[in-house]
């Protein structure tokens, strides 16, 4: 939780890590950690767990703090931890952030209320009673229209920061580009405010990003990391060359619905155990693994497959 008091210093390629699980079905911590370890060791900024890729609404309020705690064990305070805490209901929400500020969280991710599609009224007085119940806990909102069905106005995020000094960013998981300028301009420019979509993050960067947290870190970490890095030191031409060498693996990621892909990849690496997803989500079918396999022959000449490293311009196919 050394971050937890600065929040402004948590900028970079985060990443949004899938939930490994055994073949039966339970939540794999091993694989957990090792995922985890290997995130931090090829270079990426932070950790998020609990997010769309980790598959929170198919786990128990128990199983998500279950790995949360494993995951802030292997973080160790190495780099900022953001897991996502938010489901469908203020109970567990408040249970799950109050579990996350307790393991040493840095940040909590909370993502609007599916379902319900509340007004935005009904989001600020959500966000409002989450804020006043940890005040001394930085909250980050998680927008992501595809999957809950309603937005969060730019109007709102900034009447939230001027009510609640913990209010401090958003994830943006939207491809609405203009969306991304609002929030920034209303919500003031060091306001904190992440892409969750991946061919935005470096897009992001040019209106004053603070980074992105993406599912394509589990299987390219050091060349998200690195891809941040050059843009933040000036290189901003091979921030540009890495943006679209990645493009055939942020396709693979959503070849199936997410992270299914991902998981099939990282087993087929070693990296973690299984490649089990929970219904109603399926293993990717013959068809995709085709897919997959395709998408990854056109990456692995830019890019190592099974490292995520970016390969020299004088190596590269």
């Amino acid at each position: 939780m050394k971050f937890r008091s600065d929040p402004s210093s948590v900028r970079g390629a985060f990443s949004a890590l899938v939930t490994p699980f055994t073949p039966t079905g339970e939540v794999d911590h091993d694989s957990l950690t090792a995922l985890t370890r290997w995130q931090l060791e090829s270079g990426s900024h932070g950790v998020s767990i609990g997010g769309s890729t980790g598959e929170p609404s198919a786990q128990s309020v128990a199983e998500r703090i279950a790995a949360m705690r494993t995951t802030a064990r292997a973080v160790d305070d190495r780099a900022p931890f953001l897991p996502g805490t938010g489901t469908a209901k203020l109970d567990e929400t408040l249970e799950l952030t109050a579990a996350a500020r307790d393991l040493g969280a840095d940040l909590c991710l909370v993502i609007t209320p599916y379902y319900a599609r509340p007004t935005q009224e009904g989001l600020y007085r959500w966000y409002s009673t989450i804020c006043a119940e940890f005040p001394d806990l930085p909250i980050v909102a998680y927008n992501v229209p595809v999957r809950t069905a309603v937005e969060i106005d730019p109007q709102t995020l900034a009447r939230l920061r001027r009510d609640h000094d913990n209010f401090v960013g958003v994830k943006e998981t939207t491809k609405d580009f203009e969306h991304f300028s609002h929030v920034l301009h209303q919500c003031g420019r060091d306001f904190l405010v992440w892409s969750g979509i991946e061919l935005l993050c470096l897009p992001l960067l040019a209106l004053g990003g603070s980074g992105f947290i993406s599912a394509l870190s589990n299987i390219a970490p050091a060349a998200t990391a690195r891809m941040y890095d050059r843009w933040a030191g000036g290189d901003h031409e091979g921030a540009r060359d890495l943006h679209y060498a990645l493009h055939p693996l942020v396709s693979l990621l959503f070849v199936e619905t997410n992270p299914a892909p991902a998981k099939y990849v990282l087993r087929q690496w070693e990296r973690i155990a299984s490649a089990h997803v929970r219904e109603p989500l399926a293993p990717v079918s013959e068809a995709g693994v085709r897919r997959i396999r395709s998408l990854l022959a056109d990456a692995a000449g830019l890019i190592d497959p099974g490292t995520g490293v970016p390969l020299p311009r004088g190596e590269r196919a």
